[in-house]
């Protein structure tokens, strides 16, 4: 009975293939004015048999190229600069068997090429859609999509889309976020896990429980009218084996197939160490991230054209503002740096932040854009995720365990001269900022989706989290805040737990019982929500306050070595200086000015950001423990 079903499975597969049918042509339309050479996958039963030809004047087959696979062509077409808008023809030919397929040049929208991008002017809010808000409960779950929704299941999905994000668009904005990164909404079809969508099984589709490309367009488009850009997360380094090609490959090398099974050795330092192995290096970029996950062959010119192209082609088509770029030092770097190239070859203020998980400062500098590596190697990667600096920041917050003295002395990054937690840890890692090429194009954070909650880290304690805020908002680079901390969301487990910290936002859902979304249900809010309208309410003054500090945004850092876990340092320009006093000590201290005389002297009367009071600061001003001062001093 298993054979006859199985010969019946191949039977029907079979017949669905007529000769004569192209089944899918990316990218899924262009535009006039393009830099980007048009490279058309094409794929089709016996389709590489067929010439091509196109009806329309203006466009131009340059050259067709075959593929290992038979069921694939690769078209190269030539969009004149004088070609008109429009509905073309390709016409694919084998005897007397032609097939017509219309094709769709759009008209670019001015100053496409010019767009702006985030900078160190922008806070960016990081979210998990499928954890946000469920704005349309119909495609929670459905026909074309494996997995359905359970949101009694950490690991499942939840309900969130596009539309929930819509929703609740006022509400980032009046945080101060002035950027939205999501999480990535590509298809993702896999069976479980489905949720956090980094194994994409459609580079070109937005996947049918999110919502639709034309709702993403929608979402940009108004995110766009509340003052808020749109960073796109993708993924370069794997797709997912449910991805359609993974049953239809064009090229044999199209993804690293290593049987065996080969996994990464995931050793971030192989691609820039002089002495290591080509054996061992070869694992790291050629092994799978995981076994769901295919690693892609960017080293296949045609597979780093289709890539280069579905970027650009996001870019253009939804009118998105920046990319951030998943396990990036995974990918083969000359490709990934070709990739990235392309991206910016077309759209110059374009920026592009990668991951490249590392605490040692060295390490992520490397993969900046124009870093004078030893090496030659430029990534053209603009952004980098500041890594050493967020393992700094919240190991020198972490919140002692009693009864536990290794948990006491917190991670190596945050440690003091004293062994303990320490704000030194901070002043230390910013001392390195001599290695990096371009500070202003470094992101830095608290935490994200692949890191415990910060909540939980710091044993879920308010004045830490204050701390934390005020950090974020003053010191330098383009700051990133995930979902919920600003209200110090919570799982009661300070170790990363995937699931459970990419949480649902309460009032996201129909009948969740508590609503942090509005003012009126965080000051209802009690238990494990008590102090969320608090928090929100402070961190809002200081994000808020962030848009409008020029020193704050690009200006200079002068910082003085901490003392008894306190840290004192200025961001300044022509026009403003900021004052920031760090007290990570449980003692009440008083702030040292005189110390601070090189810059202090003739500061007179500033502003208090977080009471919004006149004060006048000396060596008599006190700071409670765990507390911060900052003041706003306008030349």
């Amino acid at each position: 009975m298993k054979r006859f079903l199985t010969l019946a499975a191949g039977l029907l597969v079979a017949a669905s293939l007529l000769a004569g049918e192209v089944t899918r042509v990316e990218p899924l339309s262009w535009w006039t004015g393009m830099k980007t050479d048009l490279q058309l996958l094409v794929q089709g039963p016996g389709i590489g048999a067929y010439t091509v030809s196109v009806e329309g004047k203006g466009l131009k087959i340059k050259e067709v190229h075959q593929a290992d696979n038979p069921n694939f062509l690769f078209v190269d077409v030539e969009v004149s600069p004088k070609a008109k808008p429009g509905t073309y023809t390709l016409v694919f030919k084998k005897g007397n068997d032609v097939v017509r397929y219309p094709y769709e040049i759009a008209a670019r929208k001015p100053g496409s090429a010019d767009r702006e991008s985030f900078t160190t002017s922008d806070l960016i809010y990081l979210i998990v859609p499928d954890r946000f808000a469920n704005g349309d409960p119909s495609n929670d779950s459905v026909d074309n999509a494996t997995e359905k929704a359970n949101r009694g299941e950490p690991f499942g999905r939840h309900g969130g889309d596009l539309q929930g994000v819509i929703d609740h668009l006022d509400y980032i904005a009046d945080l101060g976020a002035t950027a939205l990164w999501s999480t990535p909404l590509l298809g993702d079809n896999a069976p479980r896990g489905s949720y956090h969508g980094y194994a994409c099984s459609d580079y070109y589709h937005i996947d049918p429980r999110y919502g639709s490309n034309e709702l993403y367009r929608e979402m940009v488009a108004k995110a766009h009218e509340k003052g808020i850009k749109v960073i796109l997360d993708v993924v370069t380094n794997h797709s997912s084996t449910e991805h359609w090609w993974m049953q239809d490959m064009p090229f044999k090398d199209w993804v690293h197939m290593n049987d065996p099974y080969v996994n990464s050795n995931h050793q971030m330092g192989l691609a820039l160490d002089p002495n290591a192995s080509k054996a061992d290096l070869a694992i790291m970029e050629e092994g799978w991230f995981v076994r769901n996950m295919p690693d892609m062959n960017l080293d296949n010119p045609y597979m780093l054209k289709y890539f280069q192209q579905w970027a650009v082609w996001w870019i253009e088509y939804s009118g998105l503002d920046g990319f951030r770029v998943d396990t990036w030092f995974y990918n083969e770097k000359v490709p990934m740096s070709q990739w990235a190239k392309a991206v910016t070859d077309e759209y110059p203020n374009f920026n592009i932040v990668g991951e490249v998980w590392q605490a040692n400062p060295d390490f992520v500098a490397y993969w900046q854009k124009d870093n004078p590596n030893s090496d030659g190697f430029n990534s053209y990667l603009p952004s980098i995720m500041d890594f050493p600096l967020q393992a700094a920041m919240t190991g020198a917050l972490t919140a002692p365990i009693p009864g536990r003295e290794e948990q006491r002395q917190g991670p190596p990054q945050g440690r003091g001269r004293r062994g303990g937690p320490d704000i030194s840890a901070v002043y230390n890692a910013l001392s390195h900022d001599f290695i990096y090429h371009d500070l202003s194009h470094m992101l830095i954070f608290l935490s994200n989706h692949d890191i415990a909650r910060i909540g939980d880290t710091f044993g879920h304690d308010p004045r830490r989290m204050k701390l934390a805020f005020v950090m974020l908002a003053t010191l330098r680079g383009i700051p990133q805040l995930f979902y919920g901390d600003e209200m110090m969301f919570v799982t009661g487990n300070p170790q990363r737990d995937d699931g459970r910290l990419r949480m649902d936002f309460p009032g996201g859902w129909a009948g969740d019982p508590v609503n942090l979304f509005t003012a009126e249900g965080r000051a209802k809010a009690d238990g494990s929500w008590a102090h969320a309208a608090d928090l929100h309410d402070y961190a809002r003054t200081l994000f808020q306050w962030r848009k409008g500090s020029s020193a704050v945004q690009h200006g200079k850092t002068l910082h003085f070595i901490p003392e008894n876990n306190t840290y004192g340092y200025f961001r300044y320009d022509d026009r403003e200086v900021v004052f920031v006093f760090l007290n990570n000590s449980d003692q009440t201290v008083k702030v040292p000015w005189t110390r601070f005389r090189e810059i202090s002297a003739g500061l007179g009367e500033g502003v208090d950001v977080l009471t919004g009071k006149r004060v006048t600061v000396s060596d008599a001003t006190e700071v409670a423990p765990f507390t911060a001062l900052v003041v706003d001093y306008r030349r």
